[in-house]
């Protein structure tokens, strides 16, 4: 995808909505106001949503413009953040999106920022869009930008327009420019089809990458590349692939004998680490991408397992029963440290993209819960709870967490679901059928 782009805005100071999370339910969890006199809030677990208008984007084909303007409006409104204001009542239409509009007909309704575009079919057989962002508080332009890319790729512009005004709304990272790989349950609980698929972080544009003749298990997506990793079973053969997901091409990059789970990617994509099970006891193991060489992490019995890098690539976060019981571990430089400290037994340990929390799956008292805490082992805190909660996967912002949850019953299976690190703006994520294992891709290029 090519994109131009041309700014005029410029940064208003303000504090982040979104950047800094204390540790403490109940707490302020977000900052104060995002721009102007902005005001969206989190106290006491409710959110204040900054009122905004997407307006329908001008266009020679309404439908083209009508569509992308939808997707901007969804992605804003199912971030929890915002307050999509209904067009029909807007009282003035922007016939030119390069003149300033009448702030004092926004105000009176309420709206804070104000979203407008146009959506251009050029020569090449590509879509350009152009999207200005106005605060509406003061006034002033925010962000303006030219993006372009293939007809048939037109969501991605509304995700990326959705993405500018986001980080200049909330100072927060971009995140809805991306892909989620995951598990496609269909079939009888007895019997069931597993394939593995990919789709647009909303559900959209669903793809399947396999179909269904070898059990696929644990998908994960590279940090700097549209790859993942995954494990892929012939029988009782565990084999350790990584695909192209946009070539579909896949490569053995393993056959270990012993059972092996959950490979995942180091932060620079050129180093797999991953559970090894021989005897009863499993053991973290490293695999150079490059080389294919293998080394063992950890030494001794015991479940080791769940490994996860942290950003910068020099920690490896895991569970492990070698205290006894399942809790979360650190493997270092100078060794290995007990990062839970909790009751109950602690599982799927996930480095946050910022590094500065770690998401885990926790089993206590029957309850299956999805957490956070920091990379020290505090401030834990639970996000959710259900019937069976498993396999969190951080957005490339480190701001919302995805998991899937199993429902009960005979005609009961997993979908997906995704929530705020405060806890907050909990949501299914659309699937076609049943959908497990979920993994977040870095942000699209």
């Amino acid at each position: 995808m090519t994109t131009r782009k041309s700014n005029f805005g410029h940064q208003i100071d303000r504090r982040s909505l979104v950047t800094g999370v204390t540790t403490g339910i109940g707490a302020a969890l977000l900052g104060g106001p995002a721009f102007g006199q902005l005001s969206g809030e989190q106290r006491e677990g409710q959110v204040r949503p900054i009122p905004i208008a997407v307006l329908e984007f001008l266009s020679q084909d309404p439908k083209l413009g009508l569509d992308i303007s939808n997707v901007v409006a969804a992605d804003l409104a199912n971030s929890g953040l915002f307050q999509v204001v209904e067009r029909n009542a807007y009282i003035e239409r922007i016939q030119n999106i390069n003149v300033a509009p009448n702030f004092a007909n926004w105000r009176t309704i309420g709206v804070e920022a104000l979203i407008v575009g146009q959506a251009t079919l050029l020569p090449d057989g590509r879509v350009q869009v152009e999207a200005r962002v106005w605060d509406v508080v003061t006034g002033k332009p925010l962000a303006g930008n030219r993006l372009a890319t293939a007809v048939q790729s037109w969501r991605r512009l509304g995700h990326q327009v959705a993405d500018i005004a986001y980080e200049k709304l909330t100072g927060g990272g971009r995140y809805f420019d991306t892909r989620v790989v995951f598990v496609d349950e269909t079939g009888p609980k007895d019997k069931r089809l597993k394939r593995l698929a990919m789709m647009d972080q909303d559900g959209a544009n669903v793809q399947l990458l396999s179909q269904g003749r070898e059990l696929v298990l644990t998908p994960r997506f590279s940090p700097t590349s549209q790859e993942i990793t995954f494990m892929q079973y012939t029988g009782d053969q565990g084999r350790v692939m990584v695909m192209n997901v946009e070539t579909k091409r896949s490569e053995v990059v393993g056959n270990f004998q012993g059972t092996t789970f959950a490979p995942r990617f180091s932060p620079d994509g050129q180093r797999l680490v991953m559970s090894l099970g021989t005897g009863g006891d499993s053991g973290l193991v490293e695999m150079d991408l490059r080389t294919r060489q293998v080394r063992n992490l950890t030494n001794g019995g015991g479940i080791n397992t769940g490994p996860s890098f942290s950003p910068e690539g020099r920690e490896i976060a895991f569970e492990s029963d070698r205290d006894g019981g399942q809790q979360l571990y650190i493997m270092g430089a100078t060794g290995i440290r007990r990062l839970s400290t909790g009751e109950g037994r602690y599982s799927t340990p996930v480095w946050s993209p910022r590094g500065d929390y770690i998401a885990f799956t926790k089993q206590q008292s029957g309850r299956f819960l999805i957490g956070v805490m920091k990379a020290d082992g505090s401030g834990e805190r639970i996000l959710t709870e259900g019937y069976h909660n498993e396999g969190p996967t951080w957005a490339p912002n480190g701001r919302v967490i995805m998991f899937f949850r199993e429902s009960q019953g005979a005609s009961g299976g997993p979908k997906l679901f995704s929530v705020d690190i405060t806890g907050y703006n909990e949501r299914q994520v659309p699937t076609p059928a049943f959908g497990s294992d979920p993994a977040w891709s870095p942000l699209l290029t």
